[in-house]
């Protein structure tokens, strides 16, 4: 437990954009107010409560807490909660508890939760208001006065006010993100505290904090540093029986085909062999990639005795130091499952396949 506080993520333009709005808001207020001032009620054309409101309406004015109606209703629902108190409770200590107790309760139910609403209802006691005109003024016109100095000077700031509190949205079927408004719901009903920021801004937050996060651990990740390093290779010339033979020993599905300078001039794959063993006819496959591995010997044939005569010749490759969320698309998208990476000299130097990239990803944003 800290009683330090937490330095706010705000700059300096935003805190002088907060506390010359709360100046503003004030000054509005008070001017006004001071013109409509009973006579026989001097001391009551300004309630002290309406500074801590404008703190939520000017430096806070995307909070649930700062919204209009949480502003009137918050102030006036509780005024008439003091000045009931303080005309049936006789014992001020006793009033002013039950006062700001049942103020909360009346927020809650309609919605208009204002912390500087307690405030009023203490207010209201300690001045042993007992007339409901107390509410409706100062009260009301404070209220009304201060929001209308918030919607002029929050909007031409660049800050929307009212800020929308929009409803959950319906989940989509498949959300590209890793949380739905369904695990969102789920979250807040479990912490099951009041949170002084709207729904929608929550969420937003969450988002930008998980992109944030991607960014950290992936955005710098580099096709080095996930690929397997000195992948096994042959040449144009080698037999398809060596070949195959390769890849059921290192049980990989892929084969970079390179010249002498270690350059890539195909990529030969497990779908090569079945593709020219006659891949669309199921019954009896094993038997014909076996026979098209096995050399026959001769010198001239229509049948492939190499790698360079199956080997796919379009190869997608990348560079070492390319990011390695740049494949995402490759892999997923353009049926890729093996990307060779090349040096600054185009030479081969690894390989990336889907359980490499699945590999990584799960690194970087497990818990």
């Amino acid at each position: 437990m800290s009683f330090l506080a937490v330095p706010l993520q705000i700059d300096a333009k935003e805190r002088w954009r907060a506390f010359m709005g709360a100046a503003f808001g004030i000054l509005v207020t008070a001017l006004a107010s001071r013109l409509l001032v009973d006579t026989a009620i001097p001391a009551t054309w300004l309630v002290a409560p309406m500074g801590a409101s404008a703190v939520l309406v000017f430096a806070a004015p995307a909070s649930p807490m700062a919204q209009p109606w949480s502003v009137l209703g918050g102030h006036v629902f509780s005024a008439l909660v003091g000045i009931t108190c303080a005309m049936y409770i006789a014992d001020p200590v006793l009033a002013a508890s039950v006062s700001v107790g049942l103020a909360i309760a009346l927020m809650f139910s309609l919605r208009c939760l204002h912390p500087p609403g307690g405030a009023t209802a203490l207010l209201a006691v300690i001045l042993h208001a007992t007339s409901y005109r107390f509410a409706l003024f100062p009260v009301l016109v404070n209220s009304l006065l201060l929001v209308s100095a918030g919607l002029l000077y929050n909007n031409l700031t660049g800050r929307t006010y009212p800020h929308a509190q929009r409803s959950p949205p319906p989940p989509a079927p498949a959300p590209p993100a890793r949380f739905t408004p369904a695990d969102m719901d789920a979250a807040l009903a479990h912490y099951n505290q009041v949170l002084d920021v709207s729904r929608d801004d929550l969420d937003e937050l969450l988002h930008l904090a998980e992109a944030a996060s991607y960014q950290r651990n992936l955005g710098e990740l580099r096709c080095a540093d996930i690929m397997s390093p000195d992948p096994v290779a042959v040449q144009f010339g080698t037999p398809l029986s060596d070949a195959w033979t390769l890849m059921r020993e290192r049980r990989i599905k892929a084969l970079p085909v390179t010249d002498n300078q270690q350059r890539i001039v195909g990529i030969v794959t497990a779908a090569d062999f079945f593709r020219r063993a006659g891949l669309d006819q199921h019954s009896g496959l094993g038997d014909r990639v076996r026979e098209l591995i096995k050399g026959n010997g001769l010198t001239s044939s229509d049948r492939p005795e190499v790698v360079g005569q199956v080997m796919t010749r379009r190869v997608r490759v990348a560079g070492a130091q390319r990011h390695a969320l740049e494949l995402v698309e490759l892999f997923s998208q353009d049926g890729h499952t093996h990307i060779p990476i090349m040096d600054a000299e185009n030479r081969l130097v690894g390989i990336v396949t889907k359980s490499d990239l699945v590999r990584a990803l799960y690194r970087a944003v497990k818990p």
